[in-house]
């Protein structure tokens, strides 16, 4: 797993530590995101919605690695990533793993549709509450 500067590896440790509001405990979420503040976002909103626990992949290929190590409950997911795309990691992890949920997160929200797997599919920029209701429909 890679994160992007130490401050912000700070951040996002120190906040998958902290434990949400209990909504769903020890749901642990899989952001696939390369964008630094996008990630950070999309993980302080799941986490106010009661996700516990948190990986964030920034490739496809550490998307599939964090997925084997630690099964998530739900992913999120870019479609371009820094390297590869987030429907072809998904794709992987289902193969392994089995459907998980996936609520995909994009500025090229078209290159998405259909998505295969499929999965909700919402655009970037994220509207306020836009991803509060989809969490709560898939868990």
């Amino acid at each position: 797993m890679r994160y992007w500067t130490a401050e912000g590896a700070a951040f996002l440790i120190a906040r998958s530590l902290r434990s949400g509001s209990g909504k769903y405990p020890m749901c642990h979420v899989l952001i696939i995101e390369d964008e630094p503040f996008v990630a950070m976002s999309i993980q302080a909103t799941l986490e106010d919605e009661g996700a516990t626990s948190f990986d964030i992949a920034v490739t496809q290929e550490d998307a599939v690695a964090a997925a084997m190590s630690h099964r998530p409950e739900l992913i999120t997911s870019d479609v371009r990533l820094a390297r590869g795309t987030g429907p072809a990691a998904v794709q992987e992890i289902h193969r392994r793993l089995g459907m998980v949920p996936v609520i995909f997160i994009s500025g090229t929200p078209e290159e998405c549709q259909p998505c295969n797997p499929p999965g909700i599919v919402l655009p970037k920029p994220l509207r306020r509450g836009a991803l509060e209701s989809p969490f709560h429909q898939l868990l």
